[in-house]
């Protein structure tokens, strides 16, 4: 073999190593999920911050991602053999279009404003309105895990 040969087939080996382990960047709005398509058959799957996003499995080949807090985590899918298959940066955003934000003797008050308003956790607001969203998010999250 040829030093030039050797030397094209090394740099296209680093090259597909550089690029299965570089990170994508994977967008969902809060309250919304995408499905994810993974090449390859994952066998284990590991979300940095379960807080911002979730991940359900439908196969091994498709997960689906759920946007729950806007921020960054990450998501990691490895095969059988422990290699990892997939990985990307999961950022949460927040489809802002439809909010209003209602400043009110120096407090802030988020509202969802399609097509009806209704109160929404938004970092930042009245700590008194935040912890009583929180509460009712809590008490109809109980209701739905049937607890």
């Amino acid at each position: 073999m040829t030093i030039r040969l050797k030397a094209a087939i090394l740099g296209a080996a680093a090259l597909s190593l550089a690029s299965a382990a570089g990170a994508e960047q994977l967008f969902v709005e809060a309250s919304k999920t995408v499905a994810v398509h993974i090449n390859g058959a994952a066998a284990s799957i590991v979300i940095g911050n379960k807080n911002i996003a979730d991940v359900a499995v439908h196969n091994e080949q498709l997960l689906f991602v759920t946007g729950k807090s806007y921020g960054s985590t990450n998501l990691l899918v490895f095969d059988k053999s422990g290699r990892q298959i997939y990985n990307s940066d999961v950022l949460v955003t927040t489809n802002s279009t439809n909010l209003v934000t209602i400043n009110k003797a120096g407090e802030s008050y988020t509202y969802d404003c399609s097509p009806n308003c209704k109160a929404v956790l938004s970092v930042g607001d009245d700590p008194d309105h935040f912890a009583a969203l929180i509460d009712q998010q809590l008490q109809t999250q109980s209701l739905t895990d049937g607890k």
